[in-house]
């Protein structure tokens, strides 16, 4: 197996390829924590494997992330992608197995991605727990890069405002937020809290940033979507617990795979 990022998700898509018995893909989404519900409401369920039973894979490490990749065929005949699970930058693999997953379906084929989470919300005086938020730009506080060299990418349109415009189609009242990453494990402190509301964020977790930027550099456009499990530290009386995260997502997150079937179908 190769040490060349770019040339493992080569050798991932073509595992994934002949896991599949497909060529091409419409579609690409990772389902982040509590997701799972979300996934089985997008379609019928073709075909499913272990993550792990392609190159570079790991196991997932935190709970709520299914360690499967699901080929799912939806309601207007599209042929998705469903990774269930992802990879941190907390959990010491590096940058490249938290953007494996992204390389390897755009080596695949796949131009479109859905990029999904859990987070937590900075502004309860309008966003309340279970609320989905689409991605509308991100914050990077992870002191990380998927890129490294001498290769520049605009990022001036990381979410794409077309895949945007489709979701207000189907939902016109879910709202739009600015995104940030922290790196974790650690929820943050309530300093940081009031820090990133002062700075325009609107949400806050430990994924999707990363893979975004992967995204667009392989030419992706790019649909981000966050669950609001929780307030942010010290805007609640209550402490943060990575179970109610799961409880949220489970109790919430199916009614988002009906409406990501349908945006699916219009792409």
């Amino acid at each position: 197996m190769t040490n060349d990022p770019y040339k493992l998700a080569g050798e991932a898509a073509a595992a994934l390829k002949a896991a599949t018995g497909l060529d091409t893909f419409d579609v690409a989404l990772v389902m982040g924590s509590g997701w799972v519900p979300a996934a089985d409401a997008l379609g019928e369920v073709v075909t499913e494997i272990p993550l792990t039973d392609l190159p570079g894979f790991a196991a997932p490490a935190v709970a709520g992330h299914g360690g499967k990749l699901r080929l799912v065929r939806t309601g207007g005949g599209r042929h998705a992608l469903v990774l269930l699970g992802r990879s941190h930058l907390y959990e010491g693999r590096g940058v490249d197995a938290v953007v494996h997953g992204v390389r390897t379906v755009a080596a695949a084929g796949v131009r479109t991605l859905v990029l999904t989470n859990a987070a937590g919300g900075l502004r309860p005086e309008t966003q309340r727990v279970g609320d989905p938020v689409l991605i509308s730009d991100h914050i990077n506080m992870t002191g990380a890069n998927p890129i490294t060299g001498t290769t520049f990418i605009d990022l001036s349109e990381v979410y794409s405002k077309r895949l945007r415009a489709l979701v207000h189609e189907v939902d016109p009242s879910i709202a739009e937020g600015v995104y940030v990453a922290f790196r974790g494990p650690t929820y943050e402190t309530p300093a940081e809290i009031r820090m990133l509301r002062t700075l325009g964020g609107d949400l806050i977790g430990m994924s999707t940033v990363l893979e975004a930027v992967a995204a667009r550099e392989a030419g992706l456009e790019v649909l981000g979507v966050s669950l609001v499990t929780n307030p942010g530290a010290g805007l609640s009386d209550q402490p943060l617990d990575h179970t109610e995260v799961l409880e949220v997502g489970r109790a919430t997150a199916a009614r988002m795979g009906i409406l990501l079937a349908k945006v699916i179908d219009r792409i």
